[in-house]
């Protein structure tokens, strides 16, 4: 191993402010770096000596200075390539294709990395070329050289443990990254859902507390017919669950596996007993019950779980933009507007309007939900240029569907804790708007028929009087009888049986 003193590698900035490595630089008044000259078949490089990354990492940071999001920022996608790189090296050691001193260096240095080390070395961008061959050979130099360091060897020296002949054995990018990116859509896909099922319950118990607050239902933003407050948060919960089910049915796909394909679902370099002993232990590993596809061919060159869940996280994006909108509806003036409902005031709205308070929360939601939408149309567009025997463009299928989870996840906590946990009710405000809604003349057509309750709305819409005091004063029905049809229970459908109730027919008069 060569080892020299020189100016320390570092990281220049494009004119869009993307870091750019540059081995030969260094920062005005840095002092010397102690370096290491790594090799490959292109030639060799200058490596800072105290990196546990290597010159297939270096060679990405110079080539994809595209995005300032390092695999680091995804944590989870670091503990699943370390539980993929663990698994294989067990499984390697039991069909005795790795010695048990190799296989047991870097089991430990990956489950370092599942406990949460060596992630700030992981500092490739997510999105490269190369169909992540670049991912996978950064996570082999970082095992490989904290597996050195725990044989008593300088980073480097690759004779005593090598990232490819060793880390890599048995394995290709092309079963690794797909599987590891799979693995690690379930473990951010599991938070997600405690999330979600989190600001599920945060309905449903605004459905509970709301129960019994009469408000005006509205369709195509026209006065409907009543019903209460708490129907309407207890219909935000229920389709929130719905999503959260359909979410959940994702997770079995995505734990079909191809590890054992190799380069393209041959399974060459591989010992035919490979794939199985794997699969049990990324099992075991993981915590997670994997399955090997039937078809390895197929599942190498298929991106079609991915589309799956795109367009399943989007379906829950959406529905949930659609419930914010609904808040900031509710919440709207809040004297000139609906003013139902009051959100928790998070921040000064205005730089111009004092006392202007925004509904912030729940348009960061949907802000959120319209970046998910553009994800899933880059997925989509990503799996459908696949070529043959291989995707190459995963990593920005990876990167997209990683995102939407942790954006949607965090969308999820902020919504409950800033917003949907602090919201009441504008009772009065409620109250009113039911007395003076013409659309309570609905509960009496069973009575009146379709034709007199029109008139009774019209003639409603242009007097100050109410429908209740219209129908007693024209001696309709008696007031007695007005309450029992138009009680709260009834409007709201909240009594078994909202049928109609046995009254005299009084005729109507033109």
């Amino acid at each position: 191993m060569v080892r020299t003193t020189g100016p320390a590698p570092s990281f220049t900035t494009s004119d869009d402010g993307v870091p750019i490595y540059r081995p030969g630089l260094r920062e005005a008044g840095e002092s010397p770096r102690e370096m290491r000259m790594e090799h490959d078949s292109l030639g060799s490089m200058p490596i800072p000596a105290d990196a546990y990354w290597g010159i297939h990492t270096a060679r990405a940071l110079e080539n994809f200075p595209i995005t300032r999001r390092a695999l680091s920022n995804h944590p989870n996608l670091v503990i699943a390539l370390a539980f993929v790189k663990q698994a294989a090296a067990r499984a390697n050691a039991e069909i005795g294709v790795l010695n048990a001193e190799k296989a047991g260096v870097i089991d430990r240095a990956c489950q370092e990395i599942i406990e949460g080390h060596l992630h700030d070395q992981f500092v490739l961008g997510v999105l490269q070329g190369g169909a992540g061959t670049s991912t996978n050979m950064s996570v082999n130099e970082i095992v490989a050289n904290r597996g050195l360091e725990l044989l008593g060897h300088a980073k480097g020296e690759y004779e005593h443990l090598h990232p490819i002949d060793d880390v890599n054995r048995s394995q290709s990018t092309n079963d690794v990254y797909p599987t590891a990116i799979k693995l690690a859509m379930v473990l951010s896909l599991r938070t997600l859902l405690e999330e979600h099922e989190l600001l599920s319950e945060s309905f449903a118990r605004k459905g509970r507390e709301f129960a019994h607050i009469l408000k005006v239902g509205r369709t195509q933003l026209q006065d409907a017919v009543p019903m209460t407050l708490g129907q309407e948060f207890r219909g935000f919960a229920t389709t929130m669950r719905e999503d959260h089910d359909r979410l959940s049915e994702v997770i079995p796909w995505l734990n079909e596996i191809n590890l054992g394909a190799t380069a393209i679902g041959t399974g060459i370099t591989a010992d035919p007993r490979y794939a199985e002993s794997v699969r049990r232990h990324l099992s075991e590993v993981s915590g997670y019950e994997m399955e090997t596809a039937p078809d390895l061919i197929e599942a190498t060159s298929d991106a079609g779980i991915f589309m799956t869940l795109s367009g399943t996280l989007k379906r829950a994006a959406v529905k949930l933009s659609k419930i914010c909108n609904d808040l900031r509806l509710l919440s709207s003036g809040p004297q000139a507007g609906f003013g139902e409902i009051n959100l928790p005031p998070r921040q000064a709205g205005s730089s111009i309007m004092p006392g202007k308070v925004n509904p912030v929360i729940p348009e960061v939601v949907n802000q959120v939900a319209f970046s998910i939408i553009g994800a899933d149309a880059t997925v989509t567009a990503a799996a459908e240029a696949g070529q043959l025997q291989l995707n190459a463009f995963e990593p920005v299928i990876a990167t997209s569907i990683m995102q939407s989870l942790a954006w949607m996840t965090n969308a999820c906590r902020t919504l409950r804790l800033n917003c949907v946990d602090g919201i009441t009710a504008n009772v009065e405000r409620l109250s009113e708007m039911v007395d003076l809604s013409v659309g309570v003349v609905t509960a009496l057509t069973p009575y009146i028929g379709y034709q007199a309750s029109a008139k009774l709305a019209y003639e409603a819409l242009n007097s100050p009087l109410s429908i209740r005091q219209i129908v007693v004063e024209r001696g309709l029905m008696s007031a007695e009888d007005v309450e029992r049809v138009l009680s709260p229970e009834r409007l709201s459908g909240a009594v078994p049986m909202t049928g109609a109730i046995a009254l005299p027919m009084v005729p109507v008069e033109d």
